[in-house]
């Protein structure tokens, strides 16, 4: 599959988690000689605040200037997201699994996209550049290529200058993206995927299975250490990559 679906564009705003994906995607964009006038990351109260921790590392280290928007006040708004309520726990398993739906923030990526526009606007940014791939799962509806579309639509219209959402990866799969980072030297191992916001990845959590199993496809050394509890990949392919057979 190809890396770049669509026009590259001179310059952009990344929006950025400090995961694996966007990460890549921050590797990609200077490798193709995007000018990244800045990467934003957002806080809206996750318990993966980790995430942030490694983005502001990441952003150092390629020297790319790096933003926090603060946005804790909303995340009440939230409900009962496992991502951001204390009284509701972040399910383990694959992302097939029906029990992932409780990981869904409401209308998370338009907030991200949307406080993210604003500031390519500023910046006088031609894009908005946003990680989203193939293997995004059905359970997240803002994933969705035909959300993106509109949300591109409406983000052409949201001011006098011209501005776009630039999708990289959107015909990539995680194991491609895993192959296309290890190829280009990019952190893998500083990047943060898991959604419990431990000392260590847990090894359990759907972002977790969806990480090592992209490792494991892509035959790319994982370099990220698990808790000890986490099952082995040896175990986890013969369980098809769920938790219990």
């Amino acid at each position: 599959m190809s890396r770049a679906p669509e026009k590259a564009p001179a310059s952009a705003i990344a929006v950025y988690s400090g995961g694996m994906d966007s990460t890549v995607m921050l590797s990609s964009m200077l490798e193709d000689g995007i000018d990244v006038k800045g990467a934003l990351s957002i806080d809206y109260g996750q318990k993966h605040r980790k995430e942030i921790d490694a983005a502001v590392e990441i952003c150092a280290e390629l020297g790319i200037e790096h933003s926090i928007a603060d946005l804790r006040g909303i995340s009440a708004l939230f409900g009962h997201s496992g991502l951001t309520d204390s009284e509701t726990e972040v399910p383990e398993g694959h992302y097939e699994e029906d029990s992932m739906k409780q990981t869904v923030v409401p209308n998370r990526n338009m907030i991200l996209i949307s406080v993210a526009t604003a500031w390519a606007i500023t910046k006088e940014a031609e894009a908005i550049a946003y990680a989203a791939h193939s293997g995004d799962h059905a359970i997240y509806p803002d994933c969705r290529v035909e959300f993106a579309d509109a949300l591109d639509e409406a983000i052409r219209l949201c001011d006098w200058s011209s501005v776009w959402l630039y999708r990289p990866f959107v015909n990539m799969s995680k194991q491609l993206i895993v192959t296309e980072g290890a190829r280009m030297g990019s952190p893998l191992g500083k990047t943060w995927s898991c959604y419990k916001g431990g000392a260590l990845h847990c090894g359990k959590c759907g972002t977790c299975i969806e990480r090592r199993e992209a490792f494991h496809l892509a035959e790319v050394d994982d370099p990220t250490v698990y808790a000890a509890d986490a099952a082995s990949v040896d175990l986890l392919v013969e369980l098809e990559w769920r938790l219990s057979d």
